[in-house]
């Protein structure tokens, strides 16, 4: 994609993005950042002064600088960041930036804030009240990131837009829906999102209202609505959930799904009837492997979410722990190879030798290719 901003939001709370650790939040609060819905002009005063819907530091009477570190809700390589300084005028910071970190396990705060963070965007000058826009140019996959503002001021939203590289330790012990988001499913393109956005239809969690699916405008011709899904790696689909959940006079009559390989179309779920505000959910008995899906509804409407659980062929698997490996940064690469018990010679020869290919030691061929790699 050449426009970022059309990747999912790595940081939202709607992910399971969280503000785990800032210097100050006097007069707003951290966790505002991530908030998924835009940011709102609030015209009341409290204790600390004017409320703003951001998160907003004291004035600094010091040397240095404030910053706000944010878990990522899906870990991955950032394309590019959005520092939404929407409603601060007088208080904005007048130039930020972000730096990057990739730590294993679920670590302390002050473990945190001594991790090899390196820089994603240089220091670069906001504006106030604006939508300020920087592309990302890196090719490794962080946990965590950091915003740096300086020396202080507010920030309404943190948008931090790229692709997802999920570990793919996880991806072994299972259930595995191809299709989510969080397990680095991607929407490519899309017939009509008038009312929703299709990237909602593989978001985590059940939609709590119609505004959260997937819907079109009203069609007025002969054809029909559609979303393709790159999958999180190739895999066979075995149980297809297609969610109408909220809604009810405006859910498609029908729908059908097309699973798409190297070697062409092959209809996974042929056009089958649909009922409004729904779970419906359809057992694969045999499926063939696929990379990307494509969802056709008829003629039009809305859903609430699209599930496709199954599991990776062992192509699949081994492409996307070799591509997670890759990606991670040389202290993390190393670190997950020890965990293995390869020996640091051997595991830093690996991590220089990279991208990786060919046979592996076996400790890291478990790892990087699966348990049948």
């Amino acid at each position: 994609m050449t426009d970022f901003t059309r990747l999912p939001d790595l940081a939202s709370r709607a992910l399971g993005g969280a503000v785990v650790a800032a210097n100050d939040e006097l007069f707003a609060a951290k966790e505002n950042l991530v908030l998924p819905e835009v940011a709102a002009e609030r015209a009341q005063f409290g204790h600390k002064g004017k409320e703003y819907d951001g998160w907003e530091t004291r004035r600094r009477r010091s040397p240095g600088h404030d910053w706000a570190i944010v878990r990522l809700g899906s870990p991955g390589i950032v394309a590019g960041i959005v520092v939404d300084t929407a409603h601060f005028t007088g208080n904005y910071p007048p130039h930020a930036s972000l730096d990057g970190a990739a730590v294993e396990g679920h670590v302390s705060i002050d473990e945190l804030t001594k991790a090899d963070w390196q820089p994603l965007m240089p220091l670069s000058d906001l504006a106030g009240n604006t939508h300020n826009i920087f592309p990302v140019y890196s090719d490794r996959r962080v946990t965590h990131v950091r915003l740096n503002i300086h020396p202080d001021g507010g920030v309404a939203r943190l948008r931090v837009h790229g692709t997802v590289l999920p570990d793919p330790r996880l991806v072994d012990v299972g259930p595995f829906d191809l299709a989510a988001l969080e397990n680095g499913g991607l929407v490519t393109a899309v017939s009509n999102e008038f009312y929703g956005r299709p990237a909602q239809l593989i978001s985590p969690g059940l939609a709590r209202s119609m505004g959260e699916g997937w819907e079109t405008a009203r069609r007025r011709d002969h054809g029909n609505d559609w979303v393709d899904v790159q999958l999180a790696c190739e895999g066979v689909v075995s149980l297809v959930e297609l969610d109408t959940s909220y809604f009810l006079g405006n859910a498609p009559g029908t729908a059908a799904i097309t699973g798409i390989a190297p070697g062409g179309e092959v209809s996974l779920l042929p056009r089958t009837r649909l009922q409004p505000d729904t779970r419906h959910r359809f057992v694969l008995e045999s499926s063939p492997s696929v990379d990307r899906v494509r969802l056709d509804v008829y003629p039009d409407g809305g859903m609430a979410r699209l599930r496709l659980w199954g599991r990776p062929t062992v192509a699949g698997r081994a492409a996307l722990g070799r591509r997670w490996f890759d990606a991670l940064p040389d202290v993390q690469a190393l670190e997950v190879l020890r965990s293995v018990g390869l020996p640091p010679q051997e595991a830093g020869r690996l991590v220089g030798a990279r991208p990786v290919s060919g046979e592996l030691p076996p400790p890291a061929a478990r790892l990087l290719d699966g348990p049948l790699g």
